[in-house]
């Protein structure tokens, strides 16, 4: 049965109950981008290694306070911390994989792809300038779209979020009023609309509310057979949301060049490049105990090597071998005992 993620994200337990005396639960709580993905990787790794995952999806902010206060042995979030931030809370970070934000509709009559939106006007409609669909700067994008004069319900995300993060930066990159009057952050103040709490939350909202547009992480569009739309990227290049733009966007990351895998990639060059793309990020402490520490790498490093096909499926980009080789050697340098992670390669 296909597996929908519009409700029930307050917490994720995976796995199935196993004989083996030395299964483990593995703790984690962070943002509801990776649940999709995270899902089905924690459900198959239960049943081929036995360490059963719990993960609670309650957006970038609480994964990340979650982690601090050393609540959860693992966190996720899909803004990175700087470098200074991560010292002072004894953390180390690493890419687990790229996602993809996209712009999500409820209008009568549109299908997914029918319209498009540049960075200016998706600004502009979460300022509140922009008011109704027939708005002269939607219909100049969309020439052959019969758009009427119905009310935009404007849908943003209520709790701390990774997401909105994102979304905020590319529109503080595109926009300089969004810049100077909202600016970006996992929680803003938006001029107008409604939050939901949650990617599944702003879906929710999105399915339900005529009129509406909201944002969320491409598999939860997928998932929720939600209506999308294309953007015009940095180069002016109308794009559709496929793996081929996400991965011509995720082509820019270079994490070699950056400290501690500190990396946002919204807007980025290329003329098949998706515009609001991000690396989502894992938490780990330091000061865990080692072994601990092992059975969670041991999960996330299976996840990159054999998780790829699920990820690629969800419409997620999977992290390259050089820079998995990266991830491997940033453990075996920066969290005790954690060697076997280079050794073993």
């Amino acid at each position: 049965m296909k597996q929908t993620f519009a409700a029930g994200l307050a917490a994720l337990a995976v796995g199935v109950v196993m004989s083996a005396a030395n299964a483990e639960t593995l703790t984690g709580a962070g943002g509801t981008a990776i649940y999709p993905v995270l899902a089905k990787w924690a459900d198959t790794y239960s049943k081929e290694k036995g360490d059963s995952v719990n993960y609670q999806a309650i957006g970038s902010g609480g994964g990340i306070k979650q982690i601090e206060s050393k609540t959860v042995l693992f966190g996720n979030s899909d803004k990175p911390l700087q470098p200074e931030e991560l010292d002072k809370n004894g953390l180390i970070q690493f890419p687990q994989v790229i996602i993809s934000i996209l712009p999500v509709v409820n209008l009568e009559g549109i299908k997914s792809g029918e319209l498009v939106f540049d960075g200016t006007t998706l600004a502009d409609i979460y300022l509140g300038k922009i008011k109704n669909w027939d708005d002269p700067a939607i219909k100049k994008l969309n020439p052959n779209v019969k758009l009427t004069h119905q009310a935009i319900a404007v849908v943003y995300r209520s709790d701390g979020s990774g997401t909105t993060f994102n979304f905020t930066n590319y529109l503080s990159k595109v926009s300089p009023e969004w810049k100077q009057k909202v600016g970006d952050d996992t929680s803003v103040q938006f001029p107008v609309g409604v939050g939901g709490k949650g990617n599944a939350g702003v879906a929710n909202y999105v399915q339900q509310v005529k009129g509406s547009i909201g944002y969320v992480e491409y598999a939860y569009a997928k998932e929720n057979n939600l209506t999308y739309g294309d953007m015009v990227n940095k180069e002016g290049k109308h794009v559709a949301p496929t793996m081929a733009a996400f991965q011509a966007a995720a082509a820019n990351a270079d994490f070699s060049k950056v400290q501690n895998f500190y990396l946002i990639l919204t807007d980025q060059p290329g003329a098949a490049s998706w515009p609001i793309t991000a690396a989502t990020y894992m938490l780990m402490r330091k000061d865990y105990d080692a072994a601990q520490n092992k059975r969670v790498l041991q999960f996330l490093d299976w996840c990159l090597h054999n998780g790829q096909p699920q990820a690629e499926a969800l419409g997620y980009v999977p992290m390259p071998g050089n820079v998995i080789k990266q991830i491997e050697a940033s453990w075996a340098k920066n969290l005790p005992g954690q060697e076997w992670a280079v050794s073993m390669k």
